[in-house]
């Protein structure tokens, strides 16, 4: 125990403050009490984090968590719980607190060890159903654009399965957040959605405690926040007492009247409420109080116990695994009425929520790949992955789509894709407009929901644009399909602030992301396979605006495409160069190794359009495809050579690019950079001759 924690004790038990009786009932204010000790305590023994927040919030989770909130902490994955998110994710200890006091699976002695290694108290909350912890958050703005996918995957899952004589799907989407999320701009792009598509089971409380890191917010932050979420469409209720229970309860008796807004309801805080010397400062934001000031504290509050310790009778009143099992066996009588009314409904209300797959995928996605073989048609890869989706939509309603604004170029409007509106929520694509951050953390809370494989679409260079919202999906391992066209250089005449050069490489740089950068429609009808497949990570899919040619491969082939790269062309006995290549290069590849062969030269070409999933093949397979021999090895992409070093392993050279594009005619910008057969063959032959 650190020493700080110790000094309190000892003044603690130097006192002779009484203790609350266990057999008393508890007064509100002391249940809130509970959080705000805990939060203290933790963050004063880890000697680090943000006791502020939980503190200052503590008055408005005690009402919620009690009161409102439907849930079951003995089955955290019940489907129609309501969803709780703490955007201001810096206030970890409060959701970790109420993890505990509830009755999660969380014991005393991991608040005691919050931020410590490998321990589930990390600094911010890391997504963990066992615990509560729904999404990831800490990023500001995002758990609150998370928030909003939750509750439009409640609207839609709620328009496909209800019936009107049994509801399965009906729950809240209750969302905590602060003056940062609001100054984050991804806050206007996700409420401005909220409110138009009209998401009325969502209740976003403010903390406006008119406090950040710097100091107080007047300084930079005198919006007003009612007038601009009441523009959005929003129902706001305004100037409610945080501290306050009766105040409190009765905003979200109100919230939850409406059903047609969201509802913002603003909440006057003090943060750091209850350490008389700092609360109300910047002081309480992001530090530990000290051990003085927790001593004034529990003073303050009248919190007559060490740290770490609740009694029994405040531990017994937030106890809610009797009252969450009593909801979770409401609804269960509910769904067993349904099933036996809907039997094929429940059913695929259960596949969905559980994230399987059709029973028949397997078969019907080898006939979708089949047919593109068959065909063989030359094509834009973008175009290709909409022939994808046209194969794979019948049998996967779950798919949940959208561009920002876009659609046309990103071709993500397949023909079943009907639109999400205020007045249908029987849809499965979505107008994102001019939102592409916003439009992948919504994504991300539909797919933190359940029941969806959601897909977003914009031009591969403004994934800039929701990078940190792919992170987030890539830390908490969890499926969110990017369609990102206009792949290179070959935009063209809209110039390099629309022409993609570092982007491949930075998406490849991201943990846990899946990079597909097709060749042909072959490759493309494999990738989105891929990508709705995997359940545990991302998968950005990087299309081309241009045509390309239709690839002849064996069965072979077209089977290991699935392994992220392998042999497109053998060379006549052991290879003397390998040239790699991905997307539209391949073909480039292909044409510049004939002239090589031609000239008696052993080449071997390898499509590599996954480089991540190449990388956790088996030892015996990347050796077989890229053999440790003396063979010069050349790579072709049409972007930043950064990411393609390790594989030319000092054998060889990239052909890439270093500097941004221009506007031009692709063709002219193909050849200034080098992205020809000449090019290509020269540098190979100076490689073989060296």
């Amino acid at each position: 125990m650190p020493s700080s924690t110790a000094a309190a004790n000892k003044k603690l038990d130097s006192t002779n403050r009484k203790e609350y009786p266990v057999t008393e009932r508890p007064t509100r204010k002391q249940l809130a009490n509970a959080i705000r000790a805990l939060s203290m305590d933790a963050v004063e023994q880890a000697r680090s984090g943000h006791p502020g927040m939980p503190m200052g919030m503590a008055d408005i989770a005690e009402v919620l968590w009690n009161d409102f909130l439907n849930h079951n902490p003995s089955n955290p994955r019940w489907h129609d719980r309501d969803r709780f998110v703490l955007s201001n994710g810096h206030g970890s200890m409060l959701l970790y607190s109420l993890a505990y006091l509830t009755g999660y699976r969380l014991e005393i002695e991991e608040l005691q060890q919050f931020r410590q290694f490998g321990q589930r108290t990390a600094g911010h909350p890391e997504r963990d159903l066992d615990i509560g912890i729904e999404t990831t958050t800490g990023p500001l703005g995002q758990g609150l654009a998370n928030a909003v996918g939750m509750a439009l995957a409640e609207k839609v899952l709620a328009g496909d399965f209800n019936r009107p004589d049994i509801k399965i799907v009906d729950h809240h989407t209750y969302v905590f957040l602060g003056d940062g999320c609001l100054m984050e701009g991804i806050s206007h792009e996700a409420c401005s959605l909220a409110g138009t598509l009209e998401l009325g089971k969502l209740i976003a409380l403010y903390d406006d405690n008119g406090i950040t890191i710097d100091g107080e917010t007047a300084g930079w932050f005198t919006d007003d926040t009612a007038s601009r979420f009441r523009s959005y469409g929003w129902h706001v209720i305004d100037n409610v007492d945080g501290h306050d229970a009766l105040s409190i309860s009765s905003a979200l008796k109100n919230a939850q009247s409406e059903t047609q807004r969201p509802t913002l309801i603003i909440c006057k805080t003090v943060i750091g409420f209850g350490a008389p010397n700092k609360q109300g400062t910047a002081d309480t934001h992001g530090a530990p109080l000290g051990t003085d000031e927790i001593e004034a504290a529990r003073s303050e509050l009248e919190w007559n116990h060490p740290p770490f310790s609740v009694p029994d009778n405040i531990l017994k009143e937030w106890d809610k695994r009797s009252k969450g099992a009593a909801l979770e066996t409401k609804w269960q009588k509910r769904f067993d009425a349904y099933k036996s009314t809907y039997p094929e409904l429940a059913e695929e209300y259960l596949r969905r929520m559980e994230g399987r797959l059709p029973l028949d995928w397997r078969n019907q996605s080898a006939t979708a790949i089949s047919k593109v073989i068959e065909e063989a048609k030359d094509v834009a890869t973008r175009k290709a992955s909409l022939r994808a989706l046209e194969a794979y939509a019948p049998f996967l309603p779950e798919l949940m789509g959208g561009s920002a604004d876009l659609t046309g170029s990103n071709l993500t409007l397949h023909s079943r894709s009907t639109a999400i509106n205020k007045t249908n929520s029987n849809g499965n694509y979505i107008y994102f407009g001019v939102r592409e951050f916003g439009m992948t953390a919504i994504l991300n809370g539909m797919s933190l929901h359940g029941g969806f494989i959601p897909y977003g679409g914009t031009f591969l260079v403004f994934s800039d644009y929701a990078r940190n919202a792919l992170r987030m999906a890539a830390l908490m391992r969890i499926q969110n399909i990017s369609v990102l066209t206009h792949d290179s250089i070959g935009l063209g005449e809209d110039g390099p602030t629309h022409q993609p050069v570092e982007h491949i490489a930075s998406l490849r740089a991201i943990p846990n992301m899946n990079v597909w950068r097709p060749c042909d429609g072959v490759e493309t009808a494999v990738a989105w396979r891929s990508a709705i497949e995997r359940k545990d990570g991302p998968t950005s899919l990087i299309l081309t605006r241009q045509s390309l040619p239709h690839i002849d491969r064996t069965a072979n082939q077209i089977e290991t495409i699935s392994c992220g790269g392998y042999t497109l062309l053998e060379s006549d006995g052991d290879p003397e160069l390998v040239i790699i290549a991905t997307g539209s290069e391949v073909n480039l590849a292909l044409l510049s190794a004939q002239e090589l062969v031609s000239d008696g030269i052993r080449v071997r070409v390898v499509s590599m359009p996954c480089t991540e999933i190449f990388d956790i093949q088996p030892v015996d397979y990347r050796s077989q495809i890229l053999p440790d021999t003396n063979a010069r090895r050349l790579v072709i992409e049409a972007g930043i050579k950064d990411s393609w070093w390790r594989y030319v392993d000092g054998k060889g050279d990239v052909i890439g690019m270093n500097t941004f594009g221009h506007s031009a005619p692709a063709s002219l910008l193909f050849e200034h950079y080098g992205f020809t057969v000449k090019a290509i063959v020269s540098r190979a032959r100076q490689m073989l001759s060296v």
